[in-house]
C-alpha cells in the first residue's frame, strides 16, 4: 500500500501547536469583548454585565463625529479604489500578455508591499506641499490617501473574479455585434459584481481600520476613530474604549464573513 500524502496536520504535536495559536490569537479579543460590558469602571476586575459604556461610547459628542467621519472616508474610499481596481483588473485581464504587464501588476499591489510608514511620510510630504500652496485643509487629503492605499486590497478579489470568469459568453456578444461597452455592460460587469463588491467591501474595512496614514495625513479636528482610540489609550485606557474595541470588531467580522461568501467558489 503506497504511503499517504505527507500532511502537516499528522505531524506530532500540530494539534497542540495549532491550539495554542489560536488561543493567543483570540483570547485577547475574546477578553476585549467581555470586558466591555463591565459594569464597573476597572480595566482590571469585571463586576457584573451591562451596556452603560455603549451608551456613553454613544452620547459622547466627540466619538459620534469620529465615527461619522471615518463611515464617510471609507464609504468615499471604497468607491473610489474599487472603481479604479476594476478599470485596472480589466486592463490588465482582458487582453493579450504585454511587456511591462507584470511591472504594472507591482505598482498597483506596492501598497501591499512597502511599509505602510514609507508610504504615509511619502503622502504626509506630498500633501503638506500641495496645502501650502492651495490653502485647502479638508477631508479630500485623507480620502485621496486612503483610496491610493486601498486599491490593492480592492484589486485583488477582482482581478481572482475575471480570471475566474469564462470568456465564452463574452466571445458570443462580440460575434452577435455587440460593442465592448454592451458587451461589458450587458455581460462581464453582472458577472463580476461579486467580485467588486467583495473588493468594495474589503477597502471599506481597510480604509476603516486605517491608523498610521490618518495620523501623517490628518490636518487638525479631523480624528477618524481609530486615531479617537488611540488618543484616549495614550491618556487612560477605559471600558469605553473597549465598547468601541467591540462595535468595530463586530462590523468588521460582518464585512468580512460576506466578502469570503462573495468571494467562495462553488462546486
Amino acid at each position: 500500500m503506497a504511503d499517504r500524502a505527507f500532511s502537516v496536520a499528522r505531524l506530532p504535536g500540530f494539534t497542540a501547536i495549532a491550539g495554542l495559536v489560536f488561543v493567543c490569537l483570540y483570547l485577547p479579543i475574546l477578553v476585549l469583548v467581555v470586558y466591555s460590558f463591565n459594569s464597573g469602571r476597572s480595566v482590571a476586575s469585571f463586576e457584573g454585565l451591562s451596556l452603560h459604556w455603549y451608551a456613553d461610547a454613544w452620547a459622547n459628542d466627540r466619538v459620534v463625529d469620529a465615527t461619522l467621519r471615518s463611515l464617510t472616508i471609507a464609504a468615499c474610499a471604497a468607491v473610489i479604489s474599487t472603481v479604479l481596481a476594476t478599470m485596472a483588473a480589466l486592463g490588465t485581464t482582458r487582453r493579450r500578455a504585454f511587456k511591462g504587464q507584470t511591472f504594472i501588476y507591482v505598482m498597483i499591489n506596492q501598497p501591499l508591499m512597502v511599509p505602510e510608514i514609507v508610504t504615509a511620510v511619502a503622502l504626509l510630504i506630498l500633501f503638506a506641499s500641495v496645502k501650502v500652496a492651495t490653502g485647502y485643509q479638508g477631508l479630500g487629503y485623507l480620502i485621496l490617501a486612503h483610496s491610493a492605499f486601498c486599491i490593492p486590497f480592492a484589486y485583488l478579489p477582482i482581478r481572482a473574479r475575471l480570471e475566474g470568469m469564462d470568456l465564452t459568453l463574452e466571445t458570443a456578444a462580440a460575434d452577435l455585434y455587440a460593442s465592448p461597452w454592451h458587451a461589458f455592460r450587458r455581460v462581464t460587469l453582472p458577472l463580476l459584481l461579486p467580485g467588486i463588491a467583495a473588493g468594495m467591501m474589503l477597502a471599506f474595512v481597510t480604509s476603516l481600520d486605517d491608523v498610521v496614514i490618518t495620523l501623517f495625513v490628518q490636518s487638525a479636528g479631523q480624528d477618524t476613530l481609530p486615531t479617537y482610540m488611540l488618543g484616549q489609550i495614550r491618556r487612560q485606557i477605559t471600558t469605553e474604549t473597549y465598547a468601541i474595541s467591540t462595535v468595530l470588531l463586530g462590523l468588521t467580522v460582518v464585512l468580512l464573513t460576506l466578502f469570503f461568501a462573495l468571494t467562495r467558489k462553488k462546486s
